[in-house]
């Protein structure tokens, strides 16, 4: 008789493995991710996540809808935050132009002159004869020729321009029958765009000496078109010996003259006087400045120097956009 074997029936398999899981969608994941990183690319990740879901029946549908939802979320806030700042920056920019309304720039108030004016013009035997304008050690800085030499006329007398600038037009009358050499190259610089585009560097609302300076391509204050030429009117009226060359005059309100570091080292720098200045008569003077265009320079001043102060660069950006002669 046979004996049952001691452990009873062998059944090495008693039951299955049982069915594998799916795997996770990984684009599932990629939403839930980017939903913290980059939500719209969230938002596409979830979309093509359910999509391939249901097709496939991997898992992550949950992390999918989890994804989609907080990428909508956060797309939600980005936009709450955007309209936010721009309704504040909006009410800002009202409130600073209210606040401008209601306290408007007191302009530059008029100093009393008390030196000596300018000289009597006495036409000097040379005047016109024979401009020049060597070049100097220093390049200019912009690409400028030289005005033409030799001879000029002074006629006409007076020849009109305008400086147009971001804060409004400056009528000139450049004044040809004193400063005939001077005004040659002013023209000639404003023929050929030098002034276009550049800053006026320098903004003085000292008592003794209000000016905005300007032509000067680097706006430092040492730029220049690459060549200079002598004075003329007021430093022609004095022989070199004579003090008087060295003392203050008034240049009157509306004065154009050219800026320099000393005799014959004009180039292309020039200062427009919109009140009363004590100067030495060594700026040639070679223009006026129209009641329009003083009115301009007033409200320029009215700003003030950038950080305070008497002399600097101007708080609010002056730019000469182009200058027109004739």
């Amino acid at each position: 008789m046979t004996s049952p074997p001691p452990y009873g029936e062998s059944h090495p398999y008693a039951t299955g493995y049982g069915t594998p899981q799916r795997p996770t969608n990984s684009l599932a994941i990629a939403s839930l991710v980017c939903a913290f990183v980059l939500a719209p690319l969230g938002v596409v990740f979830g979309h093509m996540s359910l999509s391939q879901i249901k097709r496939t029946g991997e898992q992550g549908r949950g992390l999918a809808i989890a994804g989609l939802i907080v990428s909508y979320l956060v797309i939600v806030a980005a936009i709450v935050v955007v309209v936010v700042s721009v309704v504040m920056v909006a009410l800002l920019a009202q409130t600073l132009e209210e606040f401008d309304n209601a306290h408007p720039r007191t302009p530059v108030e008029p100093t009393p002159s008390t030196g000596d004016p300018l000289p009597p013009f006495d036409p000097p035997a040379t005047l016109g004869s024979n401009c020049q304008y060597p070049v100097t050690t220093e390049p200019a800085d912009k690409p400028v020729q030289s005005p033409p030499t030799g001879r000029t006329s002074t006629t006409p007398a007076l020849i009109p321009a305008t400086i147009v600038t971001n804060r409004g037009d400056i009528g000139l009358e450049l004044d040809n029958a004193k400063s005939p050499c001077t005004v040659r190259n002013f023209a000639s610089l404003a023929d050929q765009g030098f002034f276009d585009e550049t800053r006026c560097h320098r903004l003085s609302v000292d008592p003794g000496m209000r000016l905005l300076q300007c032509g000067d391509p680097t706006a430092t204050g040492k730029g220049g078109p690459g060549y200079r030429f002598p004075n003329e009117y007021p430093s022609n009226q004095y022989r070199l010996t004579d003090p008087a060359l060295r003392s203050e005059v008034v240049y009157p309100r509306g004065t154009l003259a050219m800026a320099n570091s000393g005799l014959g080292t004009n180039g292309s720098q020039f200062f427009l006087i919109f009140d009363d200045s004590m100067l030495p008569p060594q700026y040639t003077v070679f223009g006026r400045i129209d009641a329009k265009g003083v009115a301009a320079l007033q409200n320029i001043a009215a700003t003030g120097v950038r950080g305070g102060g008497d002399d600097g660069e101007p708080a609010d950006e002056v730019t000469i956009e182009s200058v027109e002669v004739g």
